[in-house]
């Protein structure tokens, strides 16, 4: 278990998070047409995944759109913001805000990516949905940046995750 903070309260996540190195845990999450998506999907291209416990809170929502904004500036890559929430909330959320450049991904079927990438939280008034995190992949599937925020209300390390791919 990983020890991670909201609001400054201890909370816990079921494991680590993939590192610098590591090779991506495949996963099978769920796009905006409810159709299953893995890792195999996404080859060929450089991948951001920006892991965020619900796009229904300001700081998931900042951080998406910021990934949005800045994505167009990196090559090759797409960006993927995995959460909890149904595609149908995902979708309308993207579509409001003109979010044209990320592409959301939900759980609703498994938690199972949530635990293979260590950022499951087991306890507190949170547990069940993911911790907020950025994990960079690179075209052959290896983590090239890879980032637990300690504090859930807190915003990732964009440009580390964005410079890794420059």
């Amino acid at each position: 278990m990983t020890k991670i903070t909201l609001k400054g309260n201890e909370i816990h996540t079921n494991g680590d998070i993939p590192k610098i190195g590591d090779e991506a845990p495949d996963f099978v999450l769920v796009n905006e047409d409810l159709n299953n998506v893995t890792l195999e999907d996404y080859k060929n291209k450089n991948k951001i995944l920006s892991i965020v416990p619900s796009l229904d809170t300001p700081v998931c929502q900042t951080s998406t759109k910021v990934f949005n904004e800045k994505a167009s500036s990196v090559k090759d890559t797409i960006i993927l913001t995995i959460s909890a929430d149904l595609p149908f909330a995902m979708t309308r959320f993207c579509s409001s805000e003109k979010l044209n450049n990320i592409k959301s991904l939900s759980m609703m079927r498994s938690r199972n990516f949530a635990k293979d990438y260590g950022v499951l939280i087991v306890d507190g008034p949170l547990a069940g949905i993911t911790a907020r995190a950025v994990v960079v992949i690179d075209k052959n599937n290896i983590v090239i940046h890879s980032e637990l925020v300690k504090e859930i209300a807190d915003e990732p390390d964009y440009d580390g995750a964005l410079n890794c791919l420059t």
